[in-house]
């Protein structure tokens, strides 16, 4: 119970007393995956891998000036057993195989929110508790642990019937049972392929007996051998023929339409998942598939950690990538140029651009702007700007 007491605290692990909760929606959302199996399917895993391994390059900052306890502890990681990156992983993982991922604080012994922690529950409805709205956990192994919902996160996608929760992933069904009397289909056949089988016409026998006793005595001196060799067929038997099986497989245009079903059903494809996109191609993966995450992530985090109050200061939790780090080295330059020659980048930016630490002590704050370039002030007045480097002003 080490980790639940840890997150939960100790007043809300176990199950309650009868009459101590009163349950407010009746759809509670049993998180099983296909037939138990889903993420054993390599394709599947595969599309979700690429998914999670993406999302946890984000980059979390707090900005704002709220809470600078909490910030701290936040800049160092999510909570004490994860990073920030396995946390982001994590959390899509759960998100992309169960359509609903849930985020909870992780309390200290003042019950002051000290973390966030990304839970497995295998249910989860909504209860009442003295007229405030809870949400019950229940895991795999039985134990239950219960908190206020307002101190909760709650992502879903595929979200209809339920208010609150996503939907399952019955839709499918359908192209996971293909796949899955794919993969039986050529088991079977490489069993096959690997075995011989004979039919041949038997004369002189009189009776089923003697038809018994002669096929043992065949498979006696011929199959069960423990060398090779050849087998012998005697004068009683004619016509003999070999039975090739040919077990169905599916063609590769079948084979692939699993692949794309599976592919659109979690949003990506073969490019991503072989780590071939880049430039174009991963900034329209980003904006349809990671930036979606970062934005419901930044919103649901910030709502859970920060007060109304704090989040009208200015306060907000943010999860952001430089999509600019994926293009090919030849946007790299393209854009480095004409970004630094306008003074809209400094070199700092620049440098990260390129996987580049920033300069010391400040030096790459500096922005700088090409002589041929002229500024324009709102009154009218035109400066030229030397080759110089100013402050950013």
């Amino acid at each position: 119970m080490g980790l639940l007491q840890a997150i939960f605290g100790k007043m809300k692990i176990g199950a309650p007393a009868a009459g101590f909760w009163t349950t407010l929606d009746g759809y509670t959302p049993h998180f099983t995956s296909w037939g138990g199996e889903l993420y054993e399917n390599e394709i599947v895993r595969a599309a979700i891998n690429a998914t999670a391994t993406h999302v946890s390059k984000l980059r979390v900052t707090v900005q704002g000036p709220a809470n600078p306890k909490l910030q701290t502890r936040l800049k160092q990681g999510p909570n004490e057993w994860q990073t920030w990156g396995q946390f982001l992983y994590r959390l899509a993982t759960i998100l992309e195989m169960q359509n609903t991922a849930f985020i909870v604080p992780v309390l200290n012994e003042f019950g002051e929110t000290v973390g966030i922690f990304p839970v497995l529950p295998s249910n989860c409805d909504i209860v009442a508790y003295r007229g405030t709205p809870w949400l019950r956990y229940t895991f795999s192994n039985g134990q239950t642990a219960a908190i206020e919902m307002a101190r909760c996160g709650i992502m879903t996608k595929f979200q209809y019937k339920s208010d609150i929760f996503g939907e399952d992933n019955r839709a499918l069904t359908p192209t996971m049972e293909l796949a899955n009397l794919q993969n039986q289909g050529i088991a079977e056949a490489v069993k096959n392929g690997a075995s011989y089988r004979f039919i041949a016409q038997l004369n002189n026998f009189a009776n089923d007996e003697d038809l018994k006793k002669e096929a043992k005595r065949f498979s006696r001196e011929n199959l069960q051998g423990e060398g090779g060799g050849v087998l012998l067929f005697p004068s009683t038997y004619q016509n003999v023929r070999q039975l090739e099986n040919k077990p169905y497989v599916l063609g590769t245009e079948e084979m692939q339409r699993i692949r794309t079903g599976v592919f659109d059903y979690f949003g990506t494809n073969e490019d991503v998942l072989q780590n071939r996109a880049f430039g174009d191609k991963w900034n329209a993966f980003y904006e349809g598939k990671i930036e979606w995450f970062s934005v419901q992530f930044s919103d649901v985090a910030t709502r859970m950690l920060f007060t109304e109050r704090e989040r009208a200061g200015g306060t907000m939790l943010m999860a952001t990538a430089n999509r600019l780090q994926y293009m090919s080295n030849t946007e790299k330059l393209n854009v480095s140029a004409q970004m630094a020659d306008r003074g809209i980048m400094n070199r700092d930016e620049i440098r990260e651009i390129w996987n580049l630490p920033p300069l010391p002590d400040g030096q790459g704050q500096a922005y700088t702007i090409r002589g041929e370039y002229y500024l324009l002030g709102s009154d009218g007045s035109v400066t030229k700007k030397g080759d110089d480097l100013t402050d950013g002003k």
